[in-house]
């Protein structure tokens, strides 16, 4: 369990995986907020206290590099974990997101990634 319960945003237009995604955070300690599409998770984003966001990459509309690139305009210093289904998401995109991970890595790896981004760093 974390010490404090940070409170984190998962952005995704799979319904099943956004659920799956906030029992296994909410499991691990972190308080979640959920969004089923890019507008709506800038909605949320830009008026709850968000300490991280997991955010999908592939979804209608606006994909997630969108997201976080509007994302960083307004709260520049909140991480965003990236997920994708796909390899090799281009540069530019991984430019404007702390991590990425792809979904078949599971969630330990989603649990760890997410974990070192809300660490202070001192490995820097």
């Amino acid at each position: 369990m974390t010490e404090q319960s940070h409170l984190v945003l998962c952005v995704d237009d799979e319904l099943i995986g956004l659920k799956v995604r906030k029992i296994l955070l909410e499991r691990a300690g972190y308080r979640v907020l959920t969004a089923p599409d890019g507008s709506a998770g800038l909605d949320i984003f830009s008026r709850e206290p968000v300490e991280a966001v997991v955010l999908d990459y592939s979804m209608p509309g606006m994909n997630g590099g969108e997201v976080a690139t509007k994302m960083r305009l307004t709260k520049p210093h909140i991480p965003i974990l990236l997920l994708s289904a796909y390899m090799g998401l281009s540069s530019e995109v991984l430019s404007t997101v702390d991590l990425y991970m792809t979904k078949g890595e599971g969630p330990p790896v989603l649990l760890q990634k997410l974990s070192s981004l809300l660490q202070p760093s001192s490995d820097a």
